[in-house]
Formats: structure tokens, C-alpha cells, sequence
């Protein structure tokens, strides 16, 4: 674990009108030390946490010395979702997670980032929930972000996100072993049938074993329940649904005309989660008021899990971004 520093924010307002009066918000820095360069906030996905670069880092094949997202000219800041448990204490922080949302946790982050006298991000880039955490950022301070990538992700929880957080709700509250099962299912979401079928090929490990398939995913399960609990298991999940940047505000077009962000929407075409149909309406609709957005599209039959999965493909949509901005820094110094 990296440098992992807290930092403790009170009496903290949640958006259901109830208030925390503690909340210890952990996070990590990569790259540049803090004022010196642009700034990228990497918020993470479901189950990940800030440990974002290095040998064990789970996006270290984006982030790191002369990768996409350079530590030589950034300074790199991610945030754990508090509650994630990587800080390994936080039980008593989740008395009820359906207190929590989206819009929370994008509230906190920024009291983070205050904190830290960072007032305008470069850019904020996340995947799947980290991806809803972003929007919601870019929405609450409309001038102080100027790229927002957003990947595998959407603005808001359709009805088939809602319908299979409460899948996984249910399993994770009536199951014998909820991680685990609950991990079985969402798997399923994560992957496509093409995906499972060219790498399995209904093979066994011996004749009389389980299948390949059935070993991949209690092996998916396994795993997670020795590093995830099940509190936070239950909050990121929920999360999910809470994503909506329009409740309680304006229309979805009228917030875009404030926003002065660039908006990069990168989707998966495989995607059976945050569906890329979705994302192709959103950028049509903003393309109606502003030149500023641009679309992207991993190509791969792995569907959701392609943006952990496709670095290639997704360095070569994130390179432009990142590039022009060393390219400036360069010139300037």
C-alpha cells in the first residue's frame, strides 16, 4: 500500500438530509508532488481502490513514468470510495449505506480535493462506477474541470443497472456466502457470452471436474471475499443506482450548457452493462449545444470489463488528451 494519507472531514451534509459527523477520506498521489503540475483525479470502479499505479496497480498499464498518463508531468490523485475498506477500518462508517450516493461520494472527493488547495483538475477519469463518480464532479463545479473521462460508464442509472443492483442486493443480503455468489452473477454482467465461449470452449479440467467456466468464476468469488467485505461489497453496489446528475436539478441539456468541461465519453461496443447505445444518444444530445464533446469506442467482445482489459485500444483514444497537455507544459517551461 502506497503512501495511503487520510484526510478527516466532519459534520459532512449526505443528499438524503442526514448528516456524518466524521468521515476519514483515504487517498493516494502519483507523479508530480501537489502544486507543481496539472492535475488527474482516477476515481475507481466497484471493487477497486486508490492503489491505481505501480507494480501492483491496477490501471499501471495507463499510468506511470512516459506512459499515457505521464508521472513525469502529472500529479495523479485517487481517492478510496470511503467505505471501500482498503484503509482497513471502516465498519462503523457504513451503519446504513443506502444513505449514501453517487453524488456523495463526488461531494467528498471534492471536499478532498480543497482540502489539498486544489482548485481546477486537468482532468477526472474513471470506469464503470468511477466513470458516474466523474460526471457527477464535473456537474458541481462546472468550470473547474477540463477534461472529463468518463469510461464504460453513463451519466445515470438506466433500469437495467437498477434492476441488477437489486439482483445483487438481494444476493448479498439472503445468500449463505454473498460475496461470492454475488461476485458469480456480476461476472456475467462484467463479460459477454461471446467472451466466456472463445476462452473456455466448454473444457474441463479432467473428465469427471468441473468446467473451465465453473472454476473461472468460484475462483472470481474466492477472490474477492478474501480482499472485499461485505459492507463495502454492499454500499459500491448500491452506489450504482443513486447515479443520476439531473435529480433535483435541471434538465439533462440545460446542466450541459453550464458545464465548461471537455467531455470525452469513451464506451465499450460489447458493453451488456452500461449499455454503448446509451452513450451514443448522450453525445448526439450534446453535440445539439456544444462542439466540445467527443465519442469513443473500445471495440472488443469482452463487454464491460474492456476498459481494464483493452489497454491498446484505450490508450490510443486517451494519448490526444494527455499528449497536447505535456506538449504545452513542455513548450512552456
Amino acid at each position: 500500500m502506497k503512501n495511503l494519507e487520510k484526510i478527516d472531514l466532519f459534520h459532512f451534509d449526505l443528499e438524503n438530509g442526514k448528516q456524518r459527523p466524521y468521515i476519514p477520506l483515504f487517498f493516494q498521489t502519483f507523479g508530480q508532488p501537489l502544486g507543481t503540475a496539472p492535475v488527474v483525479v482516477v476515481n475507481h470502479a466497484l471493487t477497486g481502490n486508490s492503489n491505481i499505479a505501480g507494480e501492483t496497480g491496477w490501471w499501471n498499464d495507463l499510468i506511470g513514468e512516459d506512459k499515457i498518463i505521464d508521472t513525469h508531468y502529472f500529479t495523479i490523485i485517487a481517492f478510496n470510495i470511503p467505505g471501500n475498506g482498503y484503509d482497513d477500518n471502516f465498519d462503523n462508517l457504513i451503519s446504513n449505506y443506502h444513505d449514501f450516493s453517487v453524488r456523495d461520494v463526488a461531494r467528498i472527493f471534492w471536499e478532498g480535493l480543497h482540502y489539498l488547495r486544489v482548485e481546477t483538475i486537468f482532468s477526472v477519469i474513471g470506469g464503470s462506477l468511477g466513470g458516474a463518480v466523474a460526471w457527477e464532479m464535473a456537474v458541481l463545479f462546472p468550470d473547474k474541470v477540463e477534461n472529463l473521462i468518463p469510461i464504460a460508464s453513463d451519466w445515470k442509472a438506466t433500469d437495467w443497472v437498477i434492476a441488477n443492483v437489486l439482483i445483487q442486493d438481494q444476493i448479498l443480503n439472503n445468500s449463505d456466502d454473498p460475496i461470492t455468489d454475488a461476485r458469480l452473477h456480476a461476472m456475467l454482467l462484467y463479460r459477454t457470452p461471446q467472451s466466456i465461449n472463445q476462452r473456455f470452449q466448454r473444457s474441463k479440467l479432467n473428465e469427471t471436474s468441473f468446467y473451465q467456466i465453473e472454476n473461472w468464476l468460484i475462483n472470481h468469488g474466492f477472490r474477492l471475499k478474501n480482499r472485499f467485505r461485505l459492507s463495502a461489497y454492499k454500499l459500491m453496489n448500491h452506489l450504482l443506482k443513486t447515479s443520476d446528475i439531473t435529480r433535483n436539478r435541471k434538465s439533462f441539456l440545460s446542466i450541459m450548457a453550464e458545464l465548461k468541461t471537455d467531455i470525452h465519453i469513451v464506451s465499450v461496443d460489447s458493453d451488456y452493462f452500461f449499455i454503448p447505445d446509451e452513450n451514443r444518444e448522450t453525445f448526439r444530445e450534446l453535440k445539439s449545444i456544444r462542439e466540445n464533446v467527443f465519442y469513443h469506442e473500445i471495440k472488443s467482445i469482452h463487454g464491460h470489463d474492456a476498459f481494464l482489459i483493452e489497454f491498446e485500444q484505450l490508450s490510443q483514444i486517451l494519448a490526444p488528451i494527455f499528449n497536447r497537455k505535456k506538449q504545452h507544459n513542455y513548450v512552456s517551461a
